[in-house]
């Protein structure tokens, strides 16, 4: 398997459970009486989706943080997670990794129920997984809802979270808004909650505005313009505005804003940012002050 999507094409030939949603989506969906049980799993590596320097309070943080952001993208509220945890032979990084991951589950009334532990060999690479669960009560939209006449909304700016890596990269002493925004990212329950019951689609943005916003034109079987790429007053300050700038925030990964659709016409019911609209067709259009911008190779994070 040379990448994610040959490795997920090969899987989605064989799953069969409704549940599943044909894997064209972050999270399984399951009925649970009158409510249904929505189920997430990530994973993060050293060297992969954290830097070695990074605190570990901060990794911990992390972990908790893309896990919830994907029941967010559903509207679901946290029930419960489990923790699959590599030890690394030293007990005050592991204490103070657990101190950063209670830390945002405490804030989301997440419990730790149980999970794994492991010993890696010595100088392997950490990584730690840990699987959510959450509680659905209206319709838990998916990323392949959205229809031609949407328009295209996210929840805030993009990019602070790759100019936050690059800083960090630079001088692991690194602080700021900029840092702030890569190393502890904050997922969007509340938002969540109040969109999920009327937008056509959403999903979060974990590897890129660009190709997140593919994904979702390809599950949806629909065309999608970009027409505004949203950047922060810090990013501007730090970077400016430029057509690059623009470009590279579109292209970063980590921001962990909701992207969602809505019938034209309806308004959010959260301070939301509209960036573009669907059509139909295939593929991804963008747009930077009015002129189409020729698409990057990658448009993002990919493994």
């Amino acid at each position: 398997m040379s990448d994610e999507y040959e490795f997920l094409t090969l899987l989605r030939s064989r799953i069969v459970h409704d549940g599943a949603r044909g894997l064209m989506d972050d999270v399984a969906v399951l009925p649970l009486g009158e409510t249904r049980l929505v189920l997430t799993s990530d994973t993060i590596v050293e060297g992969v989706h954290y830097l070695p320097a990074d605190p570990p309070a901060d990794i911990g943080w992390k972990l908790a943080a893309v896990n919830l952001s994907d029941l967010a993208a559903k509207g679901a509220r946290p029930v419960g997670c489990m923790l699959n945890y590599a030890l690394s032979g030293d007990a005050a990084w592991d204490a103070a990794f657990l101190g950063g991951l209670h830390d945002l589950l405490d804030r989301h009334a997440m419990p730790l129920l149980g999970g794994d532990t492991v010993k890696m060999p010595a100088g392997s690479a950490r990584s730690y997984s840990l699987t959510a669960m959450g509680e659905a009560r209206a319709a838990v939209p998916s990323r392949a809802g959205a229809r031609a006449g949407d328009r295209l909304y996210v929840t805030g700016p993009v990019g602070d979270a790759g100019i936050g890596l690059d800083l960090a990269r630079a001088d692991p002493a690194a602080s700021g808004p900029l840092v702030d925004a890569y190393r502890r990212p904050r997922p969007r329950l509340s938002e969540g909650t109040l969109l999920a019951p009327v937008v056509s689609a959403m999903m979060d943005l974990s590897d890129g505005l660009l190709i997140d916003a593919a994904r979702m034109a390809q599950a949806s079987q629909v065309a999608i313009t970009i027409d505004h790429v949203p950047l922060s007053p810090a990013l501007e300050k730090a970077r400016g505005a430029s057509t690059a700038v623009q470009m590279a925030a579109a292209r970063a990964g980590d921001d962990y804003e909701l992207l969602f659709t809505l019938p034209r016409g309806v308004a959010p019911p959260v301070r939301a940012i509209p960036i573009g609209h669907v059509s139909s067709g295939a593929g991804l259009t963008l747009m930077i002050d009015g002129a189409a911008m020729p698409l990057p190779e990658r448009l993002g994070w990919e493994h």
